[in-house]
């Protein structure tokens, strides 16, 4: 199963890469929580939760970024800006929500 989340962010990075943003950090992980993905598009720094599923039954990749999820996600940020010292740096969160062979980013997804 770590392997399959391994080679879907491998397949998101690379994807994201093709889309013009730049790696900055993988698996950061800290008490609340872990980020997948952060990049950067331009001057904003991208969190990305990347989510996979080998089909759309039972809702999805995208439906599995709960609310719960997403506050865990936003400490998480939060704790990676203070670290870095970018508290002041634009931000979003997308998701990149692969199932089977199809990646859907989400853009401003939360």
């Amino acid at each position: 199963m770590r392997q399959q989340g391994q080679q879907a962010e491998d397949a998101a990075q690379h994807y994201l890469q093709q889309q013009g943003l730049t790696p900055v950090a993988r698996n950061v992980q800290c008490r609340f929580g872990e980020l997948d993905l952060v990049m950067r598009q331009g001057n904003t720094l991208v969190f990305i939760e990347v989510k996979y599923r080998r089909s759309s039954a039972f809702g999805g990749a995208a439906a599995a970024v709960t609310a719960t999820k997403q506050h865990k996600l936003r400490l998480t940020a939060d704790w990676y800006l203070q670290q870095q010292g970018l508290s002041q740096n634009p931000c979003r969160f997308d998701v990149v929500a692969i199932e089977g062979d199809t990646i859907n980013w989400i853009q401003n997804a939360f």
